[in-house]
């Protein structure tokens, strides 16, 4: 089976007030990428992927006017793809929506969300990803109230084969210094905003760590905005949020071998999975971003990984065609679990 994760930089730009997809010459989200362009090269992507399971990270939005679940499976069927049934779960207000879509005839994906539901007060032990978390970020003995801009979707998940497991998609929030007027303001709010994603990463691998010592087959998968050396402040706390999500050694652990190598090395080449251009620099920042992070019990399936990078892939290299449409289809490629379940 192959379950991906891909983040498609303002998918929603591509579909109308009806959830049909915008095929013109407009200019889409990505810059200096036409709607058609976006949108035919998402094609070529998907299409390639032939995936049972894609969970699709900065999907369209969901609205008074837009359904998520209708857009992608709309964009499913424009290009015949296997997986063309689509599963949300709660939505935000971020136009980037977190969801599933998969091959009907393979597996079965049910939003089965975990934890109590909160009043705006909280509570304080891992409660529904759509409630409010409270936890004391700086030791200061008040406990701050945090809350997920983009919820991650829980899903259970039963395979044709029989397996049953649960998918965790997660998109954490980034920690750009949005609103900074000087530097003072720009380390004030990269060190708040880090302190917010180290929280959310908390509150994640609460549920995380629930569902190991039950024994269940897990898949964490998303854009976590974050790795080992990723901006300046990560020395103040100790630890990315990565290494927060895939546990300790002396309990239940998740295993990624791109996040493993990343945290091993810290200088040197490592592998990324975003790609986006500095215009004031007039270059292009790689990152590792991207995760499909297993339970122990899955590695003993097969599991293999691969990152689609156009450049860093042989084959994605070896076809000019897919190697063009990765790079218009968004900032981020997606990155493939090849698994026997």
């Amino acid at each position: 089976m192959r379950i991906a994760t891909y983040n498609v930089e303002w998918f929603n730009s591509l579909f109308d007030d009806q959830d049909a997809l915008i095929a013109d010459d407009g200019w889409s989200g990505r810059w200096d990428v036409t709607r058609a362009q976006q949108v035919e090269a998402l094609g070529i992507v998907f299409t390639a992927l032939d995936a049972d399971a894609v969970m699709v990270i900065e999907a369209p939005d969901k609205n008074g006017h837009r359904d998520t679940v209708t857009a992608l499976e709309n964009f499913a069927r424009a290009f015949d793809l296997r997986a063309h049934k689509a599963v949300m779960g709660f939505k935000n207000d971020t136009q980037q929506e977190i969801a599933l879509l998969y091959d009907p005839d393979k597996l079965s994906a049910r939003h089965d969300p975990i934890g109590a539901e909160t009043g705006k007060k909280g509570a304080p032990d891992m409660p529904r990803f759509d409630g409010v978390f409270r936890i004391d970020l700086d030791i200061d003995a008040t406990e701050d109230l945090v809350r997920f801009s983009k919820p991650p979707l829980e899903l259970s998940i039963e395979t044709k084969a029989g397996t049953r497991l649960r998918l965790i998609g997660a998109h954490l929030k980034s920690k750009a210094p949005h609103g900074a007027r000087n530097r003072d303001q720009v380390m004030q709010i990269s060190i708040a905003n880090r302190r917010k994603q180290l929280a959310q990463a908390i509150w994640l691998r609460g549920r995380i760590t629930a569902h190991l010592q039950q024994g269940e087959a897990l898949v964490l998968l998303g854009d976590l905005n974050d790795g080992p050396g990723l901006d300046e402040y990560e020395h103040l706390f100790g630890r990315s949020s990565i290494e927060i999500v895939l546990g300790q050694e002396d309990g239940p652990c998740l295993f990624d071998p791109h996040a493993q190598e990343a945290l091993r090395r810290r200088l040197g080449p490592v592998p990324t999975s975003a790609r986006f251009f500095l215009k004031k620099q007039g270059r292009y920042l790689q990152a590792l971003l991207d995760y499909v992070m297993i339970s122990q019990d899955l590695r003993e399936r097969n599991p293999r990984w691969r990152i689609w990078h156009p450049f860093d892939d042989h084959d994605c290299w070896q076809v000019p065609e897919l190697r063009s449409a990765l790079l218009t289809a968004s900032d981020h490629f997606p990155v493939v679990l090849d698994i026997d379940i």
